[in-house]
């Protein structure tokens, strides 16, 4: 049965809601009023279905960021309050200096302190009100409004509503009100993750040497090399985090209808967790899909006319610039022989100590030309402030404030090609690649549009210094330039949208009639029958080899073309929630005809190689094999390429190198050996049989009982991601630590009736486990049940699991904290 719950509203909001009433006009400074021109109350409704989906209605834009703002805060209170005091740098303050966020985000999980000065210099008040200028009346007002919705939630808890609710943080002094300041704050985080946000750490702890420092001894480069060639990941860079998409066009489809398939591998826990929703102004925007905690507009979803979704992508945000400096001083640099100083930003820092009492932390950081000073001697030696050198980070993203007025456009586009326009307009997306349809258009879009580095590779090619050629090692297409010539500075061209990026036509793009996709390699391979090139290598890579998931990817792809009549959503579907792996699909057979012959198979392996010769090569729930396989496969990820494989990467053939297990050389049949062994042992040492079923060792928790999963590990191969992202102990693979994965998922389709999307939100609306909406989404994702969105008014009303509620404050100006 549908439910009403009204919160301090009038009886006439609803009916004017539902009636579709005209909106009140905007002032310039984004605040509503009403026809006689006395400022408004903020209103919305805010309907619930299904697994706690939030409908959020309003007559204007500050009435739907504040239905927006109370939902979000209703569902995730305790993470967001989390999210404000990071963003706010008042961490050390609550928590204490040493302590670590409770789960990783983009900006990974540093220090408290580290991180409050961090977010100190990136957030200060003139960057707020760059941002805040930089937007459009309505987004302000949306941002306004969130505020003050989050602030009404706080209230009515803190006067005794919702008792059961958020158990973990309410009534705690770090749960306060907030502004629509945090707001920005949290967008600015957000706008940085692909660039500043991945050097937290590293841009906090930068200080000037000491008079006794030097410059590091022996040949410096020889030692970068030694010491990132030691490194597990790309400097940088947030393993696992990324994302599938693929979009067919209607001439290859059965009922002549585009079809996108979206899904963000990404956080189930903490503040850059999705969240979805519907926003819906009557007359103005309609759009659903998902939004980061916080964030107060639709980042990836569809409306009436277009869908579209988004890919981690590969193109390089940022840049290092080593600095020369001054002999007389190591707070100077020379640029052309002349001295410049570096800005230092003073910052102090609040932090509780172990007994409860404060002490006020001070740290001097410096600003360049370029960006912060940065220390990376912690991932190579040599790259640290000495006396003779320093570096610092370039973030294109920091002049960027168009990102979410791109956002904004998007989610009240009228067709595929006024998305288009949209984004070459802004060119603000600042970390993704886009893929789009539209209804009624037979195309499908491709596109890295957004701030890119101006950095030709002429520019690299005469400007990068040794230090930063051993860099290239681990973070290939980042420009890592001399600092000290004004002439290897980033280009800035007049037809660029912001000074220092490339050009729109520069950025890598595509209109096609069959496919493309992204699984979080280059552009390179959009289409794989087309394949595109031409693009500064800052851009991304071309002719490189491709991640296991790629190559899969787009053999899946291939895979339904070739379905007879076209490609079908009831395929797609079931296709992309499908548990192969492709490092199972090329290298089972090589490993068990390797180590697993009558004569050698004795002793431990033995009973690994049986497991392994019964397994049905997926990783579904029931599955038994798949955690052997991946411990072994970890293991096997340690012997270097060069000698583990047969075939070596050939870029004339991407999608199918490197390919066999190189078992003529007796010592790689040695390691595979070993590798077997080892996996078969870490299972037992932990507890876990060597046929163990998937969903014993992966899963979650929710209300106490445990919901086992599918799925796996990106370098595994796997195309569903499922990943708890920490080594096997005797606890298994909790998605409830660290987890990343399958967050969202959807397809979309546009038919007679208007928008057919069905969706997935596999860590469920709400984290608060006295939620019913804590786990219903989970279990439905565990059991790959899709469901149809309720996206038109008729079957939001009809759905069984309808909820009304309507909320209201008085507009008093900006909240206060």
């Amino acid at each position: 049965m549908n439910q009403i719950v009204s919160l301090a509203i009038s009886g006439a909001l609803a009916s004017a809601l539902l009636s579709g009433c005209v909106a009140p006009a905007e002032t310039s400074d984004g605040a509503s009023r009403t026809d006689s021109g006395a400022q408004s109350a903020w209103r919305a409704e805010i309907r619930r279905t299904q697994d706690g989906i939030a409908h959020i209605r309003a007559a204007d834009w500050g009435g739907l960021g504040f239905g927006f703002g109370y939902a979000q805060a209703q569902d995730n209170l305790c993470t967001l309050a989390d999210g404000f005091v990071t963003y706010r740098g008042e961490r050390s303050a609550y928590f204490g200096p040493d302590a670590r966020p409770p789960s990783a985000a983009t900006f990974g999980q540093p220090r408290n302190i580290d991180a409050d000065f961090f977010f100190r210099l990136i957030g200060d008040q003139a960057a707020v009100e760059r941002y805040r200028a930089a937007q459009s009346p309505e987004l302000r007002n949306l941002i306004d409004g969130f505020a003050n919705g989050y602030d009404r939630y706080l209230a009515d808890l803190n006067a005794g509503g919702f008792p059961d609710a958020h158990s973990a943080c309410r009534g705690k002094p770090w749960v306060e009100k907030i502004s629509a300041d945090d707001i920005y704050l949290r967008l600015i985080a957000a706008n940085l993750a692909g660039g500043s946000a991945r050097f937290v750490t590293p841009i906090a702890m930068a200080r000037p040497p000491k008079a006794a420092e030097s410059a590091p001894r022996g040949d410096s480069t020889q030692a970068t090399q030694s010491t990132l060639e030691s490194l597990r990941f790309a400097i940088g860079e947030n393993p696992g985090i990324g994302s599938n998409a693929l979009a067919f066009g209607a001439p290859i489809t059965r009922d002549k209808r585009s079809i996108l398939f979206g899904n963000p591998h990404w956080f189930w826990r903490g503040p850059d967790r999705f969240y979805q929703a519907q926003l819906t102004i009557p007359g103005q925007v309609n759009v659903a899909g998902v939004s980061f905690l916080g964030v107060p507009l639709i980042v990836l979803g569809f409306n009436e006319n277009i869908a579209w979704t988004h890919t981690v992508s590969s193109a390089r945000r940022f840049g290092i610039f080593q600095l020369t400096l001054d002999p007389a001083d190591p707070t100077r640099y020379l640029v052309d022989g002349q001295s410049e100083a570096m800005t230092p930003v003073p910052l102090t820092v609040r932090s509780r100590r172990a007994d409860g009492t404060y002490e006020s932390v001070s740290r001097t950081l410096y600003r360049t030309r370029f960006g912060p000073v940065v220390d990376l001697s912690a991932m190579a030696q040599g790259l640290g402030w000495n006396a003779q050198r320093a570096y610092a980070i370039a973030d294109v993203n920091i002049d960027n404030t168009r990102a979410f007025q791109n956002f904004l456009e998007w989610n009240r586009a009228r067709s595929l090609v006024d998305f288009m326009a949209i984004q070459k307009r802004y060119a603000g997306m600042p970390w993704v690649n886009t893929f789009a349809i539209g209804r009624g258009d037979d195309r499908v879009w491709f596109a890295d549009i957004g701030p890119i580095p101006n950095v030709p590779d002429a520019l690299a090619q005469s400007c990068t210094t040794p230090a930063g050629r051993a860099f290239a090692a681990r973070a290939p297409g980042v420009p890592f330039l001399d600092g000290s010539k004004s002439a290897c500075a980033w280009r800035v061209d007049p037809a660029s949208v912001q000074p220092g990026a490339l050009p729109v036509e520069q950025l890598p793009n595509m209109v096609r009639g069959d496919y493309v996709g992204n699984f979080n390699d280059s552009y390179w391979l959009t289409n794989a029958n087309v394949p595109m090139t031409g693009y500064p290598r800052v851009a991304g890579a071309t002719r490189v080899e491709q991640s296991l998931r790629t190559r899969y990817g787009h053999l899946l792809a291939a895979r339904l073309q070739r379905e007879r009549g076209g490609v079908t959503r009831e395929a797609l579907e079931a296709a992309v929630l499908e548990t192969n792996s492709m490092s199972e699909r090329l290298f089972r057979m090589p490993l068990l005809d390797a180590v697993c012959t009558v004569n050698e198979a004795v002793g431990p392996l033995r009973e690994a190689c049986q497991v392994l010769r019964n397994w049905n090569g997926t990783a579904d729930t029931d599955a038994r094999g798949a955690n052997l396989w991946d411990e072994f496969w970890v293991r096997a990820m340690h012997i270097a390429p060069e000698r583990l494989y047969e075939s070596g990467f050939d870029p004339n053939k991407p999608l199918a190198t490197p390919d066999g297990f190189n078992v003529g050389n007796p010592a790689v049949v040695q390691d595979l050996r070993q590798a077997l062994g080892g996996a078969a042992l870490a299972l037992k040492l932990n507890g876990f049989a060597l046929d163990s079923r998937r969903g014993d060792i992966l899963y979650t928790t929710r209300n106490g009982a445990r919901v086992p999963l599918f799925g796996g590990c990106d370098e595994a191969g796997y195309f569903t991601i499922v990943c708890a992202r920490r080594p096997l102990d005797s606890r298994g693979y909790p998605m409830d630590i660290s987890g990343q994965g399958d967050s969202y998922v959807q397809v979309v389709t546009f038919g007679e009736n208007g928008v057919e999307a069905d969706t997935m939100l596999s860590h469920s609306e709400s984290d608060d486990p006295a939620s019913p909406h804590s786990g219903d989404a989970t279990r439905a994702f565990a059991a790959k049940r899709w469901a149809r969105f309720p996206f038109t008014e008729q079957a939001i009303d009809s759905d069984p699991a309808l909820t009304r509620t309507e909320v209201s404050g008085t507009r008093e100006g900006a909240p206060g904290r």
